[in-house]
Formats: C-alpha cells, structure tokens, sequence
C-alpha cells in the first residue's frame, strides 16, 4: 500500500465556522447582543409609560419583532431581531424607536467597515476580498463582493471632498513634515504625485492635515494646497518648524503661506544626494561623519562636525561639499528646538513611513488605483500613527512660557493667539 503524502489544505474560512471557541463566542454575543436590545426597548417604553391614546390605552407598545437580520461581525455572523414598537397615536406627532445599539439596515459592524481599507493598502485587490474575508469571518461573510467594495471606495472618495472642507481655525499646529510620494496608478496613466502635509499639534498628536493630486511637486501645487489650507480650512496660524525635501516649489510657498515658519531640510535626503556624489568606496566613511552632525549633542558640535567634513572632503569631492553647505542653516534648524524633539523633526520619516504601504498597494497590485481613488482618506488615515507622541508631547504640556531644557537658543514658546 502506497502512502500518500499529500497535504490537506482546509478551504479559506472553514476553521472559522468549526471552531468551538468562536462557536462559543457568537452564541454568547448573540444573547448579550439581544438582552441589551431589550433593555434598550424597556427603557424607551418606561420614559413614554405615561402616555396614552384617545381611548385611554397606552400609546406606545410592543409589536413583535422585525425579520431575523444577519449581522456580519470580527467573530463571525450574529442572527439578530429587533423589537418593534407600535404607536396608537395621541397628541403630537408619531413616536418611532430607533436602537442606538442596532441601528435600521445595519449589516456590517464599523470594525469590518475599517478592515476594508487597510486590506485595500495592504495590497488586496477588489476581486479577492471575498476570498480573503471569508478566511478571517467564514464562509457566510454576507455583502462584500467586488461591487460592494467598489461602492464603498466611492463613498471614500466623497469622504475626500467633505474632509477638504473641514474647519481647522481651532487648530495649532507646531510641526509640519512635507513631502511628495510618486507612485503609477494605472497602467495608462504617468507616475502620479501626491502632496502629502502631516501636522503636530501642541500635544504632540500627528495629523493628516493634507494629501492632494499635484504635479511634479511644482510651487503652484503646494501654493494651492497651502493657501486652501489657510484660506478655507482657516489654519491661519504659522508652525513653527516645517520639514521637507530639497523641492524648491514647497519652500517657495511656504514662504508665501506662512513666512515665519522655520525650514529644515531632511537629513534622509540631504544624506542620500551628498553620498551619490562620492566614490562608493568612501561612502561608508562618509555616512558616518554625516551621522556625527546631526547626532551631535548641540549646535555648536554640529556646525564644528560639518566644517570638518568639508575640510576632509571639500579638496576633492567639491560637489558633495557643495551640497552640504548650501542648505547649512536649514539643517541645522531642529537645534533651535527641544531636544526631544530632535529625531523626530530632522526627517520626514513620519510621511516616508505611512506611505511605504500605498506604494506597497501600488507596487504589488498592478493598476489597482485611479487618481481618485488613491486620494480616499479613509485609505490613507488608516496608516497614519494615531494617538499622542509622549517625546513631542512632553516639552509643549507645561504651561510656563519659559524654554524647555535641551532647547536651542532660537527657541520659543508658541503663542496661542492668531497673527
């Protein structure tokens, strides 16, 4: 007897429905899931207890359930009825109960609702969502087909329009990172750019504050995007530190937007563009006394660090020297600031790693985006940090004017009142 040495593989989703622990859970969160329904329903009834009809009855009372609803939920599906209520009338205008907890033609809960876009950034094309789902939900995971996902990235798309519109003239903003992430949405399209602005309040907290279709990272794109940021949005306010790339065209119109925000070139970039102008053999030696600048413990060791770089190298790689030296002042800049804020405001490392997952989607999914479609902020805010940064947080949170240690002697407080 010949033995077989094929492997059995289960079919996506079928360890969903035979494990007894999510047995388990569903029935338990189905009951719990009805009870407070209930309470919800007793509750609505006891506040409108002293109301009565025409004929002396009480207005409101039950009236049987609605049809059995499928639930799509994290743990799998949850059958589930709604109480009805009916009204007998009275003075006034009809009484209807709607469940805060279940509301009308809900199907899905918001958990699965944020699971689409981050398998959409994840590089999950449209026509195998349902495969995908049913290995996390099972195999009964109701209303995610192609069309439906299709229907929810327009959706996104509205969504883009409403969150250019809001009102941001509450905001302070003390941080911004600038920068602009090329990628091929189609295959007949040419690489797009999208400009992408990351804010930090006086919390600490990171923000998306902007992400627009530009071209080539050009002064009259970012000019756009800044002026609609100040103009319409009402962030009249000027940062106090705005990192980026060496693209001309963002400084120009940050100048014209907010002419007293401070510039800092970033590091990563200014690194790289200096080491492509030198032999590879020395680019190892290089990248170290590059890193003794910016590492340096204040000011005054790195401004003694970039000199003796271009003692050591200006003779002969005068090119890299040249780069280097022109954009002094600008990377140097972060000194002025607290120091625990140093690593995080040299670079524009908090745009270059939110996006690496949009390019992941576009890289490993051949024309899955559009133009409009790669703009969806519900895609894009997913992979932004969420939350509050303790090290950018901690030396804005006393409430004395004075300087924070560790600070540069350019340093000040950001004043609360607009300009």
């Amino acid at each position: 007897m010949e033995e077989d040495t094929v492997v059995a593989l289960p079919r996506p989703g079928s360890g969903v429905t035979d494990d007894p622990l999510l047995a388990v859970l569903r029935e338990g969160a189905r009951r719990m899931l009805a009870q407070a329904i209930e309470a919800e329903v007793e509750v609505f009834l006891a506040a409108h207890a002293g109301l009565v009809d025409q004929q002396g009855r009480r207005r409101l009372v039950r009236n049987g359930h609605a049809p059995e609803r499928r639930l799509q939920t994290g743990i799998g599906p949850l059958e589930v009825r709604r109480p009805k209520l009916r009204d007998r009338g009275g003075v006034g205008g009809p009484i209807r109960f709607t469940s805060a907890i279940l509301p009308a033609y809900l199907r899905r809960t918001r958990n699965i609702e944020e699971l689409l876009p981050w398998l959409y950034l994840k590089g999950v094309s449209t026509g195998q969502f349902a495969e995908a789902l049913t290995s996390l939900l099972g195999p009964d995971a109701p209303g995610l087909s192609p069309s439906t996902v299709r229907r929810l990235t327009e959706g996104w798309q509205d969504e883009h329009e409403r969150w250019q519109k809001r009102d941001l003239s509450a905001r302070r903003y003390v941080y911004l990172w600038a920068d602009g992430v090329y990628f091929t949405p189609r295959l007949d399209h040419e690489r797009q750019c999208l400009l992408v602005l990351i804010g930090a309040d006086a919390s600490g907290r990171k923000e998306l504050l902007a992400v627009e279709d530009g071209f080539r990272e050009s002064a009259q794109s970012w000019r756009e995007l800044l002026r609609h940021l100040r103009d319409e949005n009402g962030l009249r306010l000027d940062p106090e530190l705005a990192t980026g790339d060496g693209a001309l065209g963002f400084w120009q119109a940050l100048h014209e937007a907010w002419p007293k925000t401070k510039q800092q070139r970033c590091w990563v970039h200014k690194s790289a563009n200096v080491l492509n102008k030198l032999p590879a053999s020395l680019q190892g030696k290089a990248k170290q006394d590059l890193h003794a600048i910016y590492e340096a413990a204040n000011r005054k060791e790195a401004e003694q660090a970039l000199d003796r770089f271009v003692a050591k190298y200006g003779a002969k790689y005068h090119k890299a020297v040249a780069c280097l030296s022109k954009d002094r002042e600008s990377l140097l800049a972060f000194y002025d600031f607290p120091a625990e804020h140093w690593k995080h405001v040299r670079t524009s490392n908090p745009i270059e790693s939110t996006f690496a997952t949009v390019r992941l989607r576009t890289d490993k999914t051949r024309g899955c985006l559009s133009r409009q479609t790669a703009l969806a902020p519900r895609q894009l805010l997913a992979a932004v940090p969420a939350g509050t940064d303790d090290r950018l947080c901690r030396s804005w949170s006393s409430s004395s004017p004075s300087r924070p240690s560790g600070t540069g002697a350019g340093w000040t407080a950001p004043s609360a009142s607009p300009r």
